[in-house]
C-alpha cells in the first residue's frame, strides 16, 4: 500500500483540524445522538445520504441520490414500523461545506445514520462529525489512505465510519499490470519506451491515486517523467498536455471526478497532438460521459464495473425510465448496492434489538458488519459486499467481492480488456 505524500496528509489534517474547532462551538444534543422522531402515523427514522448534489461533481451526486431513491422505493421507504425519511447531505465537493451540511443534518434533521458519500477530502473531514455525534456512517466512497489512518489511529473514536471504496493503492495497480500484459502479448508497443506522465485533480483522492500509480509504474521499470495536479474544476489543460507531449511520454495516467474537467482534458489531448495511451480513471463516473467527450474518449482506459447481469440491466431500465438518463456503474450502480446494504443493516438492527437508534445500529456495525457476519449478496454490481476485521474500514477486495476490471472505451461503449479471465475484447493501441 502506498503512503500518501506528506503534503497530502497535512492538507487532510488541516481540514480536519478546522472542522474539529468549528464543531467545538456546537453543543451535543442531550450529550449525544438525537433520539428518533415520532411521526403522526408511527415512527420516523431520519437517514442521511451524502453526495455532491451541487458543484463540479453534481452529475455524480445526482446519480447517487437517484440510486438511493430507487433503493428506498424497493422497500416502500419502510423498515418495520419505521418510515424512512431521507435527508440529503450536499458535499458540494468542499470539506468545510460537507461537514456543515452533515452537522446540520444531525442537529436539525435528527439523522440517526449516514449512508454513501463521494469525495476523499470531504470524508476526512466528515469523520469528525460522525465521531462527535456518534452517528454510524456507512459505505462512504472517499477512498484516501488518510481515512484509514484516522480510523486505525483511534478506532473507538472513528469506528463509526466505514468505507465503500478501497484505498487507491489496492485498485490502481491493475492499470500497470494490464499495460505490462499488453506489451508482453504484442498488442502494445510503447511509442516512446516505458515513460509515463501522471496527472490528477488537486484533492486527497487525486494525490492518493497519483501516488499509487507512481509506485506501480516504478515497480515495473517505468520512468515517471512528470506529476501534475490541477484544481478540481479546471477545464484548461493545454499547458500541462503540451508539457507531456514535449517530454515524449508513451502513457499519461490520472483521475478527475468533475465531468467537465475530465472531458476537457480528453479533448485537449487530441488538440495538442499528444499520441499517448490515456489512463483516465473515472471517465465512467457519470452515465452520459460520451455526450461530453465524444470520440475523445475512444481508446481510453478506465476501471469500472459493468451492468453485466440481467438484474443489473433491469436496474438500468428502471433508472433511465424514471430519471431520463443512463446511470453510471459507480455513482449509480455501486451506490445503489451500498444503499441497499444500508437498508439491510437497518433491517438487521430492528430484528436484533427491536428499535432503530444510532447506538443499536453501531452495535450491529461492530459485531456483524465489521466481522463479516452480515454481508450483502443481492447486489447488481459485485458478487458480495463484505468486511472483515482485517479489511476495515475498507471492504474486502477479490474476484468474488469488490473488484473493477480494466476497460477500454469505443463510441462510449466499455469493453473489458483486463484481466484475461473477464476480458471481452483485445486492447487496441490509439491510432
Amino acid at each position: 500500500m502506498q503512503i500518501p505524500e506528506v503534503e497530502g496528509m497535512a492538507r487532510g489534517r488541516k481540514v480536519a483540524a478546522a472542522v474539529v474547532l468549528s464543531l467545538m462551538m456546537v453543543p451535543f444534543v442531550n450529550g449525544g445522538p438525537i433520539p428518533p422522531l415520532e411521526g403522526a402515523a408511527g415512527k420516523v427514522f431520519s437517514m442521511g445520504f451524502a453526495g455532491p448534489f451541487t458543484g463540479p461533481a453534481a452529475e455524480s451526486g445526482t446519480n447517487m441520490k437517484d440510486a438511493a431513491l430507487l433503493a428506498l422505493d424497493g422497500i416502500g421507504s419502510t423498515v418495520g414500523p419505521y418510515k424512512i425519511d431521507p435527508t440529503w447531505i450536499d458535499e458540494q465537493s468542499d470539506p468545510v461545506k460537507s461537514t456543515q451540511a452533515f452537522e446540520e443534518a444531525v442537529t436539525n434533521k435528527h439523522i440517526q445514520m449516514g449512508c454513501l458519500e463521494w469525495h476523499s477530502s470531504d470524508a476526512v473531514a466528515m469523520m469528525d462529525v460522525a465521531a462527535k455525534y456518534q452517528i454510524p456512517f456507512f459505505f462512504a466512497m472517499g477512498a484516501t489512505e488518510i481515512v484509514n489512518e484516522k480510523f486505525k489511529k483511534d478506532p473507538q473514536k472513528y469506528g463509526y465510519w466505514l468505507k465503500g471504496w478501497p484505498v487507491p493503492g489496492n485498485l490502481a495497480t491493475p492499470y500497470v499490470d494490464a499495460l505490462e500484459q499488453f506489451i508482453a502479448s504484442g498488442a502494445y508497443k510503447p511509442a516512446h519506451g516505458k515513460k509515463v506522465a501522471l496527472w490528477s485533480e488537486e484533492t486527497d483522492w487525486g494525490h492518493s491515486l497519483a501516488d499509487a500509480l507512481n509506485g506501480a509504474f516504478a515497480r515495473h521499470g517505468w520512468q515517471v517523467a512528470a506529476k501534475e495536479f490541477f484544481p478540481i474544476n479546471q477545464t484548461d489543460h493545454h499547458a500541462m498536455l503540451t508539457k507531456f507531449k514535449n517530454l515524449g511520454v508513451s502513457v499519461i495516467a490520472g483521475t478527475a471526478t468533475a465531468p467537465q474537467a475530465m472531458s476537457a482534458l480528453l479533448k485537449q489531448r487530441s488538440e495538442v497532438g499528444l499520441d499517448a495511451v490515456v489512463v483516465a480513471d473515472g471517465v465512467g463516473y457519470i452515465g452520459n460521459f460520451y455526450q461530453l467527450t465524444g470520440p475523445a474518449s475512444d481508446y481510453v482506459l478506465d476501471m469500472q464495473p459493468l451492468f453485466a447481469s440481467t438484474k443489473a440491466q433491469a436496474f438500468v431500465t428502471k433508472f433511465k425510465t424514471r430519471f431520463g438518463v443512463d446511470p453510471s456503474p459507480t455513482s449509480g450502480g455501486v451506490a445503489y448496492d451500498w444503499a441497499n446494504f444500508c437498508i439491510k443493516v437497518l433491517q438487521r438492527t430492528l430484528q436484533e434489538y427491536g428499535d432503530l437508534t444510532s447506538a443499536n445500529i453501531y452495535k450491529v456495525e461492530r459485531d456483524e458488519v465489521e466481522t463479516g457476519k452480515l454481508t450483502y449478496t443481492d447486489g447488481i454490481m459485485m458478487k458480495e459486499y463484505k468486511f472483515t476485521a482485517q479489511s476495515v474500514p475498507d471492504p474486502v477486495i477479490g474476484t468474488d467481492a469488490f473488484i473493477f476490471p480494466v476497460i477500454q472505451y469505443f463510441s462510449g461503449k466499455p469493453l473489458i480488456v483486463f484481466p484475461a479471465a473477464q476480458k471481452t475484447a483485445v486492447f487496441k493501441a490509439p491510432q
